[in-house]
């Protein structure tokens, strides 16, 4: 992959990489279309990682459909080359045995971080892992998954990176529903009942826009939604300052924030957030 990559800039093709875990869906493809409108030559590479889960998490039972992954690629069209290292590629002594990682303390801790220990010390380790491989001039990351696109923005700052990395836009089942690999484990009435999450965060962001000053209003609004269906359980409903990722302890003029949630349909555990920004008057 190093060697294919090195030749591609060779011949002065710019390189997207589009990671995932595959089980891909409309959201992924929307990754691949925005990685095609910036760069001349797109890698999307398929790897579930083992370093990302944690013990109890579901690992063993992830999606994997390597075949049908390749069939969307192949009618979608314009993916020049998909890279599905083996686990002993990306961890040569293998994954428990691990010894240098990227880590970000501060902001790990935040919002999923509070619950998945490790969990984005191997999301970083991984990246580096791939572009290490790929070599990219630009990483095409999903925004659903935002407090990762944040930590690998930092990681490429600190780190001084070469490489670009741009954000795709949330893509969403009729009903609001965030598009998640996970989503197949719901059950058709979870599915439906699940739209309650995004319903949850889009009337705290009307809120925040139309004025309200109350953080505990708001939250306790996200609450009161989630609360309506008695199959969603609350993991955490947080509001976060957009470009640190640290809990906003009241609403400031023009301040830019994220809305959060992890839900839990059983033990499906689903993710969501939303910008919004708070008037300058």
């Amino acid at each position: 992959m190093q060697v294919y990559a090195d030749m591609q800039r060779m011949h002065g093709r710019k390189l997207a990489l589009v990671p995932t875990m595959g089980s891909l869906h409309k959201g992924h493809l929307s990754l691949v279309k925005r990685a095609q409108a910036e760069a001349d030559h797109v890698t999307v590479s398929i790897f579930v990682n083992p370093t990302q889960f944690g013990p109890s998490e579901d690992f063993e039972a992830y999606p994997r459909d390597f075949q049908r992954d390749c069939a969307l690629l192949e009618e979608l069209g314009g993916v020049s080359a998909v890279f599905a290292p083996s686990e002993a590629t990306l961890y040569p002594s293998g994954s428990d045995q691990q010894r240098v990682w990227i880590t970000c303390p501060e902001m790990s801790s935040q919002l999923c971080g509070k619950y998945r220990s490790g969990h984005f010390r191997g999301v970083l380790t991984v990246v580096m892992k791939l572009f290490a491989a790929c070599n990219p001039h630009i990483g095409v990351f999903g925004l659903k998954d935002i407090q990762q696109f944040v930590l690998l923005k930092k990681m490429i700052e600190d780190l001084s990176l070469n490489i670009k990395i741009i954000g795709g836009e949330t893509v969403r089942e009729a009903n609001g529903l965030a598009y998640s690999s996970r989503n197949e484990y719901l059950t058709a009435e979870e599915r439906h009942q699940a739209g309650i999450i995004s319903e949850a965060i889009y009337s705290a962001v009307q809120m925040i826009e139309a004025g309200e000053k109350s953080l505990e209003t708001v939250t306790g609004k996200i609450h009161e939604t989630i609360g309506s269906v008695p199959q969603a359980k609350l993991q955490y409903a947080e509001i976060v300052t957009a470009g640190t990722l640290q809990p906003v302890e009241q609403f400031m003029p023009g301040m830019q924030v994220i809305i959060a949630l992890a839900v839990y349909f059983r033990q499906i555990r689903l993710i969501d957030n939303a910008f919004a920004l708070v008037p300058a008057q």
